[in-house]
């Protein structure tokens, strides 16, 4: 059993969460600012919960999983398809044979395009994807449709960062085999209406996948609320390992498909000339898989629980509500997106006057605060906004009003350095 974090969660106390975490609280070396960690939308910190749980299985439970017989593999196979249950219950599915682990967001979205999408797109067919997305549910489709000869076709986004629905609803009257869009702007912070976008694009017609990797860290997550086909999401934006992730998907669906990679574990039987495949999820994990990080993911997601995932989102739609005004009172400030904490999760993206973002960071980081600086795998809407690049601050469950005193100081101390105060 993984332990339980050690907090108050009513009131949400963040200080408290930030002591489980041991890389934000190490000693900095002398005359070395404090970390503030506000990078969490590319890599969230791990708590001692998952760093434990890693170190349990190698020391006490490692060995190859669901073929050995003998007690050591029996035990790792029973903590592997543990995490696979506890997936299963935070996102609502229906079994856990419908939670297929992969490494991350981007994995999962081109296993869909390659098992899914081979067999379900054909010439002059119509996908619909946003310009807000991510490259990772950008490059995918573009492939398919080169393979194929299918059509792409982009919502568009709003001044105010968000997509703009009547542009959706245009393209959904074309009857798109696929919609495929972010619940959250990993740029913009922007937080879609993601049951609604399903809602129309399934009374269209559509098979819809929704990239999760900026939501289901960050607020209550169901998937028979939102009423998707698939739902992919990466396990080291939650607190989880590196190389952990998964692809939902309704189980008559994923039953339908074709293998995404051929070898070990994926399959019945094999003859020379022919094979015959797994039932899912074993058909989409092929090879060794990543145990540790799945027993890893699997603690994460217990960290989670505990903490609540209601208060998670609270306690970031909180702090937005504290960081925008004063980030907005800053000289030079650009804030892109919503800015509201109603429509936005913990993502705050902006340019300061001409300085460069990568300047931004660069200074920030001399002040210990750790902040995104680039396009941010989104060029095409970075491109749409007339921007290049932008600097990017991420809230989670261990950042604290604090934290965002010490960013709006170094933004003021940035500004001094190019004397524009």
């Amino acid at each position: 059993m993984t332990p339980q974090p050690a907090i108050a969660t009513t009131p949400f106390d963040a200080a408290a969460v930030r002591a489980d975490f041991p890389i934000l609280t190490q000693e900095p070396a002398p005359g070395e600012p404090s970390l503030v960690f506000l990078d969490s939308a590319a890599s969230s910190q791990k708590p001692a919960a998952v760093i434990e749980a890693l170190d349990d299985y190698y020391r006490a439970a490692n060995a190859n999983i669901h073929r050995g017989v003998y007690r050591l593999s029996e035990l790792s196979t029973g903590r592997y398809e543990q995490a696979r249950h506890l997936v299963a219950d935070f996102v609502g599915a229906a079994s856990p044979r419908e939670c297929v682990f992969v490494r991350n967001t981007t994995e999962a979205i081109n296993l869909v395009a390659h098992a899914w999408g081979r067999k379900h797109i054909a010439a002059g067919d119509l996908i619909v994807l946003t310009v807000m997305d991510h490259h990772s549910n950008l490059v995918p489709w573009q492939l398919l449709a080169e393979e194929k000869g299918a059509e792409l076709a982009h919502v568009t986004v709003t001044p105010d960062g968000r997509l703009d629905l009547d542009h959706l609803d245009a393209l959904l009257r074309r009857e798109p085999k696929l919609v495929a869009f972010p619940h959250v702007s990993n740029s913009l912070g922007t937080l879609n209406d993601a049951a609604e976008i399903t809602r129309r694009a399934k009374a269209a017609g559509a098979t819809v996948l929704i990239d999760g990797a900026q939501s289901v860290p960050h607020l209550p997550a169901d998937v028979q609320a939102l009423g998707c086909d698939f739902l992919a999401f990466s396990g080291h934006k939650m607190l989880g390992p590196m190389g952990s992730g998964v692809l939902w998907g309704k189980k008559a669906v994923l039953d339908a498909l074709p293998p995404f990679m051929g070898g070990g574990s994926m399959i019945r039987t094999v003859e020379l000339t022919r094979s015959t495949w797994a039932d899912v999820p074993a058909r989409f994990e092929a090879g060794t898989p990543a145990v540790a990080d799945a027993i890893g993911l699997g603690a994460a997601i217990e960290y989670l629980s505990a903490l609540g995932m209601d208060a998670v989102r609270a306690h970031e739609r909180d702090l937005l509500a504290y960081a925008l005004p004063r980030l907005a009172e800053i000289p030079g400030m650009t804030l892109l997106g919503p800015s509201d904490p109603v429509h936005q999760s913990g993502v705050v993206s902006f340019t300061l006057g001409d300085i460069h973002p990568h300047d931004v960071a660069a200074i920030l980081d001399a002040e210990g605060v750790a902040v995104r600086a680039g396009h941010h795998c989104t060029q095409p809407l970075l491109r749409h906004l007339g921007l290049v690049a932008t600097t990017r601050a991420s809230f989670y469950v261990y950042n604290t009003e604090a934290d965002v005193d010490r960013l709006v100081s170094a933004l003021h101390a940035a500004n001094r350095v190019f004397g524009l105060t």
